[in-house]
């Protein structure tokens, strides 16, 4: 399982919208790609134009490879990517240890 970390700013002032765009997009798209296995979405407090968004991938290709070079990656920048102030910053993960 590898754990796509993507952090994420938006213009000031959207948050409402970019927290309903960002729920639609993840349902409508990246839920139906190939090795998705979920995710999850976090909203700063201090900084409130600032996102987490994880998401877990069964193997590195299945984001880099399969969705990234895919029309579902330009669906999904079409929904979300109007709220971006600059680019994510994305890197990937794999597990060391978790609890019980």
């Amino acid at each position: 399982m590898i754990l796509e970390l993507a952090d994420i700013r938006i213009h000031p002032g959207q948050q409402a919208e970019f927290d309903l765009a960002i729920q639609r997009g993840i349902a409508e798209v990246i839920s139906h790609a190939k090795g998705f296995h979920g995710y999850k979405v976090n909203k700063g407090i201090e900084s409130p134009e600032r996102y987490v968004l994880m998401i877990f991938w069964e193997t590195l290709e299945n984001h880099t490879i399969d969705f990234r070079e895919s029309p579902a990656f330009t669906a999904w920048r079409a929904i979300v990517g109007p709220f971006f102030a600059g680019p994510p910053n994305v890197e990937h993960f794999s597990l060391l240890a978790k609890s019980a």
